[in-house]
């Protein structure tokens, strides 16, 4: 699906990612973790086209269309609106939806690719059907939202576009830990339903928790990566991100 070779990531002098290594397989769940500073929201932005300074390979391939034979795809250098057409979207560190926009309008941004009306329709109900209160709140801007819901609606927006891979970059990030749990089941409903997921968190036992593999990212590089449960029982990991 997703293939990471020594991805290098510089802002200016800063060297943010240093040669990192990833496979994301189609229809697993892989999760990064790794303190403020790793490089870990560099690697998605780099992935999405959102930073040009970069050295190596992100090779994508997209789920199969029928009897076609989808075409792998070097993603570095590629605009962001080329980046979703390929069929990979994102639902970024911060939320970042638009606080003027009612609920269903940042909806359908999210899908500003498509013209199939009847398949927006039918993925909007998808988003509904796993975020019923957004759909309770469709016509309410989205600065009056709360931040769990405002998460919520972020990932609605990145689903909107029928990715066959979503980068979710701290889902959980401010959240309590109610919607915490509530945010890592849909998570997993996501991928259930046949979504690929790369998951950023900084919520190091959550994400290994439903993870099938696992990255440790440590000032730009990968200092361990194996299942995700083998390294919630690793010590070193156990020390440094899940309190001892």
């Amino acid at each position: 699906m997703l293939e990471i070779k020594e991805l290098h990531v510089r802002y200016g002098g800063i060297h943010a990612v240093q040669g990192v290594s990833m496979r994301i397989p189609r229809g697993q769940i892989v999760t990064l973790i790794g303190a403020n500073g790793a490089g870990k929201s560099s690697v998605i932005r780099s992935i999405s086209g959102l930073v040009k300074d970069t050295k190596g390979e992100v090779l994508f391939t997209p789920n199969p269309r029928g009897e076609e034979t989808p075409q792998t795809r070097q993603l570095l250098g590629r605009l962001p609106e080329d980046i979703i057409r390929y069929g990979i979207s994102v639902s970024p560190e911060g939320r970042r939806i638009l606080p003027h926009l009612t609920v269903e309008e940042n909806l359908l941004l999210g899908a500003y690719i498509r013209n199939d009306k009847e398949g927006i329709a039918q993925d909007m109900e998808w988003v509904y059907s796993l975020f019923p209160r957004l759909q309770e709140r469709s016509w309410q801007k989205g600065g009056t939202l709360s931040g769990g819901e405002q998460q919520m609606l972020a990932v609605g927006r990145a689903l909107m576009s029928r990715p066959d891979l979503i980068m979710l970059d701290e889902p959980s990030l401010g959240l309590a830990p109610l919607l915490v749990k509530e945010i890592f089941d849909i998570i997993l409903r996501i991928n259930a339903e046949g979504k690929t997921v790369l998951l950023v968190e900084q919520n190091a036992l959550a994400a290994l928790s439903i993870a099938h593999y696992a990255y440790v990212l440590e000032v730009g590089r990968v200092v361990a990566e194996a299942p995700g449960k083998e390294l919630l029982n690793d010590p070193k990991v156990k020390e440094a991100y899940l309190g001892g």
